[in-house]
């Protein structure tokens, strides 16, 4: 589905005025005043996010939320419908529901063939973080990896010249056995640790691993953290109603780096994971 730049704006602004009336959206004008902000992905909400940009920005801040990260609308099917929206269009619906957008991210292809313009859109934004969602690679030896993160660390040279942080997130593929060592343990072992930051993705407690763990085992080596809970028997829950021990997770990311918390989840975990949060955090 194509749709064009008016036409998308006067929507998104119709939708925003609608979310005007939500009781949820009157509530959220202390959140400037937040101590510890915290962010979503857009990900999981992505047909909510290319229908009406403006309105679903202002429904996620009426639930608690600060700060957002994007998928590249170029590079992501899913996000097509934005890529004809002005980047400065996008940054003004954000800020307009009192959001920031710090991170958003980018294909390694489209870091790879055009650079360039994602460099743009991440100016444009005001972001400060350029997270690839994986390495892209075939994936056969620990040494195709080990290739994939020469690749990265170049990238993220040129990314730090334009003022720009570099990071990689995970998914569970990565924390598998290859000719016999941890495939995440190997890309951390390959990349540079001055310019290429790790994205941590919590759902690989479904697989027995604990962000905590690795913060503690690799300090200031993470820049984010995609956040998501999970019962014993791997069922998706609000964060703080599942296995995960949030208390122990945040103190230890400290020691890990990590600068901004990002939700990753159905929609209807959304509210009662940020009131989690900043209950916990304060």
């Amino acid at each position: 589905m194509k749709m064009n730049r008016r036409k998308f704006i006067s929507q998104s602004t119709m939708g925003a005025g609608a979310m005007l009336l939500l009781p949820e959206f009157l509530k959220a004008d202390g959140r400037a005043k937040v101590k510890h902000p915290i962010g979503f992905q857009t990900y999981p909400i992505r047909d909510m996010v290319t229908r009406d940009f403006a309105g679903t920005m202002k429904t996620m801040a009426g639930m608690g939320y600060q700060y957002t990260e994007m998928c590249y609308p170029a590079g992501y099917d899913d996000f097509k419908p934005l890529a004809s929206v002005k980047a400065s269009d996008l940054k003004k619906m954000i800020e307009d529901a009192g959001l920031k957008c710090p991170s958003c991210h980018f294909g390694m292809n489209n870091l790879k063939n055009n650079f360039g313009d994602c460099i743009e859109f991440a100016h444009a934004l005001g972001m400060t973080q350029v997270v690839t969602p994986g390495l892209e690679t075939p994936g056969k030896t620990i040494d195709d990896f080990k290739k994939a993160c020469g690749e990265l660390n170049a990238i993220a040279a040129k990314a730090k010249s334009e003022g720009l942080a570099t990071g990689l997130h995970n998914h569970e593929g990565e924390f598998k056995m290859l000719d016999g060592e941890l495939i995440y343990d190997a890309i951390l072992g390959a990349l540079d640790a001055g310019l290429v930051k790790m994205q941590f993705q919590t759902e690989v407690i479904k697989l027995g691993y604990k962000g905590s763990d690795y913060f503690k085992k690799y300090p200031g080596r993470f820049i984010s953290a995609h956040l998501s809970d999970w019962t014993a028997d791997k069922k998706q829950v609000p964060v703080g109603q599942g296995v995960i021990d949030w208390k122990e997770f945040f103190a230890a990311a400290k020691t890990g780096g990590v600068k901004n918390f990002f939700v990753e989840m159905n929609f209807d975990t959304y509210k009662d994971s940020a009131s989690y949060i900043h209950g916990l955090l304060g």
